[in-house]
């Protein structure tokens, strides 16, 4: 038998997309042929996972998973909603998830984790069922909260079944205060956060590289009105205040009630949940968010266009 080398390993799964372990076992099969392992992979149905590779996968569907003091998110892709539906995806999505919440939301970790039941990982085995379902897919990123003493409670918007929807939302609350008060607390929040899409929790937290451009555009603004720069300067920190109540969670008026600010809800809070509280995090997945789905096109559109290649 030959001698399966990496680089082998390597140039397969660059010719056909399909998972390292696949590639290693279709070479063994084939003595390290490496013409015949990809006609291998092709009879099993391996290497379709290349070409569909190449095609955008911006819907699927967000996951979340909550026990207790810690929760994970994951965003898993698939190229139509209509796949998104399939039984068959949705369960590959939630034992994902399951497996997101043991690794505390690491992405590398999740990723390279065995896929309960597969001998093999999770990126091999998505990798896998590109070929199964017929469709590019991906897991596109996962996150964790967890609190020492709290909750950590969670949110899914447009819920498609449970545990999976497009907008999911982890929010974690410190506190020693009654465990099912703070977890209705968290709920709202968690709702506030799917409504409005912060930007940081607090305004420390926000980038510099995002301040300084909303300074200089506040800046811009401002000196078209002709003012004295001593004017300009009150004018724009003025403004800078108005961002940050858009942007920053703890600045922002509560959707839930129109007035008080996040901030003060915490504090008014405390007194009915009989400890003091702390938001200490939270994370927002919104489906396909910030992928570039390029052009669209209408199905005669595509069918007029493969007429006119052939």
């Amino acid at each position: 038998m030959a001698d399966i080398t990496v680089s082998m390993v390597k140039e397969l799964r660059e010719q056909t997309g399909a998972g390292m372990m696949d590639c290693k076992t279709a070479l063994s099969e084939t003595n390290g042929d490496l013409e015949a392992a990809v006609d291998w992979l092709r009879t099993k149905g391996l290497s379709k996972a290349a070409k569909k590779a190449d095609r955008v996968a911006a819907e699927g569907l967000v996951s979340t998973i909550t026990d207790g003091q810690k929760g994970a998110v994951v965003e898993v892709n698939s190229e139509t909603d209509f796949v998104a539906r399939n039984d068959q995806f949705q369960n590959m999505v939630a034992d994902i998830a399951n497996v997101a919440l043991s690794v505390d939301g690491d992405f590398d970790k999740l990723i390279a984790t065995d896929y309960p039941g597969a001998g093999k990982s999770i990126q091999d085995h998505v990798a896998e069922m590109v070929g199964t379902i017929g469709e590019n897919m991906s897991v596109r990123r996962s996150a964790g909260l967890s609190v020492a003493q709290g909750i950590v409670t969670s949110y899914l918007h447009g819920q498609v079944v449970d545990g999976q929807g497009k907008i999911g939302v982890l929010v974690a609350l410190e506190s020693a205060g009654d465990a099912d008060k703070l977890a209705a607390l968290g709920k709202q929040i968690a709702m506030h956060v799917a409504a409005t899409n912060p930007l940081a929790l607090s305004t420390d937290d926000l980038s510099q590289d995002e301040v300084n451009r909303e300074r200089e555009v506040l800046i811009t603004e401002a000196r078209e009105s002709g003012k004295p720069e001593e004017i300009i300067e009150k004018m724009v920190e003025g403004r800078l205040r108005k961002f940050y109540e858009e942007v920053v969670l703890l600045k922002q008026v509560f959707v839930i009630d129109g007035e008080t600010t996040i901030e003060k809800v915490l504090q008014n809070a405390a007194s009915d949940i009989g400890s003091e509280v702390k938001l200490a995090g939270f994370v927002r997945f919104g489906l396909g968010e910030g992928i570039d789905k390029g052009p669209e096109e209408d199905f005669a559109s595509e069918v007029a266009a493969a007429v006119g290649s052939s």
